[in-house]
């Protein structure tokens, strides 16, 4: 794992979230959008080289919605940024990590994702990211 891709921040109103995070960082959201394969709509904003991703559940069984209905808004993943995701999914495997989804999925702003369950991961939800070539 090569840095922090960015923060995932669970929101119940993007809308009135982007407004929020406008107001802290002093500049709008840099992209927003959908992604239908997760059930979320998503903003992202810079804030020096750190990248905070917002996201909105789409629908009532999104997993965005379920993490908010049992533990309200907040931190939901820190991303990693890797460069093979593949050998690194299986690395992990092999130490023993949970792997949620063990192909890479396109994920938002450009990237392919894998997810590494909680459970393994001293309850934090970790997702791995690398740059769609």
């Amino acid at each position: 794992m090569r840095k922090i891709e960015h923060i995932g921040i669970a929101v119940k109103d993007l809308e009135k979230s982007n407004q929020l995070f406008e107001k802290l960082f002093g500049n709008p959201p840099y992209k927003e959008e959908e992604v239908a394969s997760e059930g979320v709509k998503t903003s992202f904003f810079l804030n020096g080289p750190n990248k905070i991703e917002l996201l909105e559940a789409t629908h009532s069984e999104s997993p965005i919605a379920k993490f908010i209905e049992k533990k309200g808004e907040g931190i939901h993943h820190i991303a990693f940024d890797v460069e093979d995701i593949v050998s690194e999914t299986e690395r992990l495997k092999n130490e023993g990590f949970v792997v949620l989804n063990e192909i890479p999925k396109k994920g938002a702003d450009n990237k392919l994702v894998v997810f590494l369950h909680p459970k393994s991961t001293n309850g934090v939800l970790i997702e791995l990211c690398q740059e769609i070539q």
